[in-house]
């Protein structure tokens, strides 16, 4: 494993997660939990099977993912992060919200997946009304669908469809995770092919986070 050779807990940590590929792996497994390599492969379009081999590889030498054989039906060997490799949830959560800068464009080649659109809401906004009722929100983007439940002041996400949902968001991922995440407006979102059926007051639930850090950023400054 190349290093930085430098005694810096940043160069340390980036000797470790630095090299492409390795923290959207961790990303995957955060988001789907213990994964197959053709599950990893599958949540990673364009990535080389070498490559991959290689990255688990480094990643299990480091201690941030382990390797288990699972019983049949599976009958295949399983990664899961360790718990050091757990510990980078909140590293890819602060990654992923000083990212959000950069989602105002959606390049034509851009690959796009369910559990992307899923994980979102949960790490990106909180429930601005968290004595609210319950509520479920469809959302799909690009043909990838997920559901956001909001109750208890949380909100929860799952992939797939709802049965009866109270409103429904339909678009491309820029509008969608744009409109979400406080990115863009609604207004815009509409403009970018966005649509909006049934209750849209909910949308006024969702607090992106961005805008608290922004703030706190503020606060600091004067």
């Amino acid at each position: 494993m190349r290093s930085y050779g430098q005694y810096c807990s940043i160069a340390r940590a980036l000797d470790v997660v630095g090299d492409r590929w390795t923290l959207l792996i961790v990303r995957e497994l955060l988001l789907q939990g213990p994964c197959r390599f053709t599950d990893l492969k599958k949540g990673l379009p364009g990535v080389a099977t070498n490559l991959l081999s290689t990255r688990l590889k480094e990643l299990e030498e480091a201690g941030l993912i382990t390797r288990e054989d699972a019983p049949p039906p599976v009958a295949t060997v399983l990664y899961t992060l360790s718990e050091d490799g757990l510990a980078l949830e909140p590293v890819l959560k602060s990654l992923g919200l000083w990212g959000l800068r950069f989602m105002t464009a959606e390049r034509p080649d851009d690959a796009f997946q369910a559990q992307w659109l899923a994980y979102a809401p949960t790490w990106f906004t909180t429930d601005a009304d968290p004595d609210g009722p319950p509520a479920i929100i469809q959302v799909v983007a690009s043909g990838e669908s997920a559901v956001i439940e909001l109750r208890g002041g949380e909100i929860h996400t799952r992939l797939g469809r709802a049965a009866d949902p109270d409103l429904v968001l339909d678009g491309p991922p820029r509008a969608v995770l744009g409109l979400l995440t406080g990115v863009i407006n609604l207004e815009l979102a509409s403009q970018l092919g966005l649509s909006v059926r049934g209750r849209r007051d909910l949308l006024t639930r969702f607090h992106p986070v961005a805008q608290d850090r922004t703030r706190t950023q503020d606060e600091h400054r004067q």
